[in-house]
């Protein structure tokens, strides 16, 4: 669960990093997104990491709940958590939520599904004015986060998987014993600062498209 939530954490911020590059303007944006597309020995063997350690994560996430059940059969008569986050209380149900919205982001901005984008149009058509050898990632983002059905989905989806993620990346260093109490305040407040700084990095792309910041 920890090995595999460090390296999900890892991408997340990666991922973050990419999709900022539309500030930078559609040339930037289009050329990282080339440059993922044409480097297939780059692209595919971190999908399939990512597919082997999903997978990995969810099975662990399964074992640790039914453990958790057969220890403890019967419920408290009173449960007043008193140590326990709201995030660390809700991770089962946040990741659940957390692996719609994924199915729902690789539909829409990876396999381009019309169906999805709720435009009416195709994505996968979308040329780079400047290079038509280039897909127009940026005019893709911003289409798809016109529609503020999708940008508000997007912005819960998000908030939800930094909520997983400020327990999740706190809780990974006490699993992989790599957490003391000489330090352990500071690692919490990393996990929980850094997942409001992934929020707002996430967030701030269809903020900027529904106020046309970027058009």
């Amino acid at each position: 669960m920890a090995a595999t939530g460090g390296v999900m954490f890892l991408f997340v911020i990666g991922h973050l990093l990419g999709n900022l590059q539309i500030f930078m303007g559609p040339d930037q944006i289009n050329a990282y997104g080339h440059f993922l597309q044409t480097n297939l020995e780059i692209i595919w063997p971190a999908r399939a990491v990512l597919l082997v350690c999903v997978t990995l994560h969810i099975w662990a996430a399964g074992s640790l709940t039914r453990e958790n059940a057969a220890a403890r059969p019967v419920d408290y008569a009173v449960w007043e958590p008193t140590v326990a986050s709201y995030a660390s209380r809700t991770m089962v149900w946040s990741g659940v939520i957390v692996a719609v919205f994924i199915i729902f982001h690789l539909l829409h901005y990876t396999a381009m599904v019309k169906a999805v984008n709720l435009t009416g149009r195709d994505f996968a058509d979308l040329r780079d004015p400047g290079d038509p050898g280039r897909h127009d990632v940026y005019r893709m983002m911003v289409l798809g986060f016109s529609r503020p059905a999708v940008s508000f989905f997007y912005i819960a989806g998000v908030g939800l998987l930094c909520l997983h993620l400020s327990h999740g990346a706190s809780a990974m260093w006490q699993s992989l014993g790599w957490k003391k109490n000489s330090y352990a305040p500071l690692l919490d407040g990393v996990a929980r600062w850094g997942s409001l700084a992934i929020f707002i990095g996430y967030c701030s792309i269809p903020l900027a498209v529904m106020l046309q910041i970027i058009q």
